[in-house]
């Protein structure tokens, strides 16, 4: 005889018989129910993924991983060395000297920004800007050629474009026969960038690191920005540069510039789980709903297996394999569908877009304009898991009350 005789009693209880064709009908609801859920689920986080990815790609495409900085109020003179002692070390991709001031920037209209001196050769070791030009070349940006490159939305502010000229001004005053007045000096607008960040599209500009000395009065930069072959190692790469550079250096990383905003992604996408788990809850209540049917449905056989031998865990377990089955169905089939609604869900919105004329992301509106998706295996996981454990839970009280079937009293009317 098949063995074990509960997984035997489950399994052909699942058929559809005449008798029980409504039975049936409410399990093959309840499996769509919770396909439905968990394709939604698995959909919803990896969008959420894909914007995470893309924001943090944006941002960290501008400040960099981490930066080797002098102490407060001192800049970083030695500054070969430390590059070649950061770059010693294993996880460090490249590295880049800086300077970095606050200048007000006056064009047909005045704006303050950012101003960062870099060396164009070495900035793209770092950094993606000049994968984002728009206009013009970061290389544009030679020794004492006094040339700048904006931000879109900055040089929009300030009315400016490539070939225009802009005045800078920065907060190191000077002596004059008129009395002290700030450090100001022309620029020559020759490239505009969009990162697709308003931080930095509207508050960034770049000048030759050279350049941004001269202006500022200082005689090195004042750091050294890095990329890293793993961004979420950039706390022990830190410390372990901390220990190489000695302490006439401070080194910080991307967690704590931006520490804030990338955690409230992380609290927004944990709480979008919790939300949409309740969503599976509420498939899993048609489960209980068909099982407590079904033991209504069969208390002649219950009592007949029972006077046959059968253990009331015996009976509870012949109930609880067709709600297992029917929530490992289900997630099966809602691993299957929201696994490949998440790979091609970018395309899918631009086939949508394009046929019917919408625009769900307005370029001129929002930064990211098409929906990105980034399927993880960790987040299936987290969902099938989830999932099981509610439908197993489901399947406990009405396979208890079926145990509790009493022979006598299930057979007297038959």
């Amino acid at each position: 005889m098949f063995r074990p005789l509960e997984l035997f009693i489950g399994l052909r209880y699942t058929r559809a018989k005449r008798r029980n064709q409504f039975i049936s009908f409410i399990s093959a609801v309840s499996i769509t129910c919770i396909a439905i859920s968990v394709t939604a689920l698995i959909t919803v986080l990896s969008v959420m993924n894909g914007f995470d990815s893309e924001l943090r790609s944006r941002i960290l495409g501008a400040i960099s991983h981490a930066t080797v900085a002098g102490l407060p109020g001192e800049n970083v003179h030695d500054w070969q060395k430390a590059v070649q002692v950061a770059e010693a070390n294993k996880h460090v991709r490249g590295a880049a000297p800086y300077v970095e001031a606050q200048a007000m920037l006056l064009g047909r209209r005045s704006s303050g920004a950012v101003v960062r001196g870099i060396e164009p050769d070495q900035e793209p070791k770092v950094s993606d800007i000049d994968k984002h030009m728009v206009e013009g070349a970061l290389g544009s940006l030679e020794p004492k050629s006094w040339n700048i490159v904006l931000g879109k939305e900055l040089a929009l502010q300030l009315g400016v474009n490539v070939g225009d000229t802009v005045t800078m001004v920065v907060p190191e005053f000077r002596g004059t026969p008129m009395g002290t007045v700030p450090r100001t000096r022309a620029f020559k607008v020759s490239g505009i960038f969009e990162l697709g960040m308003q931080e930095f599209d509207a508050g960034l500009a770049m000048v030759n690191m050279a350049d941004a000395e001269r202006i500022n009065d200082l005689d090195g930069p004042n750091g050294i920005r890095l990329k890293l072959d793993d961004l979420f190692n950039a706390r022990p790469v830190a410390r372990e540069l901390a220990d190489a550079l000695g302490q006439t250096y401070r080194v910080e990383t991307w967690m704590d510039s931006h520490a804030n905003f990338f955690s409230a992604i992380s609290m927004e996408k944990k709480v979008m789980f919790i939300i949409l788990s309740l969503i599976i809850l509420v498939a899993v209540i048609n489960l209980i709903s068909m099982l407590m049917m079904l033991v209504t449905d069969k208390q002649a056989d219950i009592a007949i297996l029972r006077t046959l031998g059968s253990t009331p865990l015996s009976i509870m377990g012949t109930f609880m394999v067709q709600g297992v089955l029917v929530g490992f169905v289900g997630i099966g089939a809602g691993v299957g569908l929201g696994s490949l609604l998440s790979w091609r869900l970018p395309a899918i919105v631009k086939w949508i877009e394009h046929t019917f004329g919408v625009t769900f992301l307005s370029p001129d509106v929002y930064y990211i304009s098409e929906v990105p998706s980034q399927l993880q295996a960790s987040d299936v996981g987290w969902v099938t898991l989830i999932t099981f454990a509610f439908s197993l839970l489901a399947t406990l009280y009405p396979a208890w009350r079926a145990s509790r079937t009493q022979p006598a009293q299930a057979l007297r009317y038959e």
